[in-house]
């Protein structure tokens, strides 16, 4: 039975408006953001609720997409370039970059080691965190699957151009369905772009959710739905 669940907010943070956020991640008490838009990408780097201490722009033509944290490295995928990059986490220097077959969209390590990615399709790609080669797929009933937060065996996924989040089983299940509007204010969301961007809270049942050039982001719980 797939549940429904609402967002309930705990606390409201401030976010740059001119941040097109393609994936977040909450490491420690440091937040990873990664930027899209082409010459305006960037991965960034800080700590929570305040301005990013570190930014790493990336040069044209790449147009940054989803991130993740994986052990002592980050990695950032590129949406139609076909390139993930990866930096060391303790000094933000680049490692690598490692070709991959069409686009990038969202990414996020599961606890048994794997990377999940996803491409606007309705399937998710599962990659070695050391090659990023691919080594599986699973589909799933839904398309447009975009940014991706990795909890135990699930994924959670935001889908395009929606405010909805999308709880996915490993067998590509769809066991959740979190309705995640009203956010922002309709004079704020006149000025932003989609919903996109989910990030655990480490050690709690908490997340961090934003948008693209969203003015704020906010710490919330997803909660049953009221029948």
């Amino acid at each position: 039975m797939t549940e429904q669940l609402r967002v309930e907010v705990l606390e409201t943070l401030a976010h740059d408006a001119g941040a097109f956020t393609q994936g977040l991640e909450l490491d420690g008490g440091t937040l990873y953001e990664g930027t899209g838009l082409v010459g305006k990408s960037a991965l960034r780097v800080g700590p929570l609720g305040q301005p990013p201490v570190t930014e790493i722009p990336l040069p044209s033509p790449l147009f940054g997409e989803g991130i993740t944290v994986t052990g002592d490295s980050v990695w950032q995928l590129t949406w139609q370039n076909q390139t993930a990059i990866e930096y060391d986490k303790a000094t933000l220097t680049e490692r690598r970059r490692v070709s991959y077959e069409g686009e990038g969209w969202g990414i996020c390590q599961q606890d048994s080691g794997r990377l999940v990615t996803s491409d606007g399709s309705a399937e998710l790609t599962f990659r070695d965190p050391a090659t990023f080669a691919e080594t599986g797929s699973v589909g799933v009933q839904r398309d447009k699957l975009n940014e991706l937060e990795c909890v135990g065996d699930s994924v959670y996924a935001n889908v395009w151009q929606t405010d909805e989040i999308l709880r996915i089983g490993p067998d590509g299940a769809i066991t959740g369905h979190i309705d995640a509007s009203g956010l922002l204010s309709a004079p704020e969301a006149g000025g932003a772009d989609v919903l996109n961007g989910i990030a655990a809270v480490p050690g709690t049942d908490e997340f961090l959710l934003t948008g693209k050039l969203w003015p704020k982001m906010f710490r919330v719980k997803f909660v049953p739905t009221a029948p």
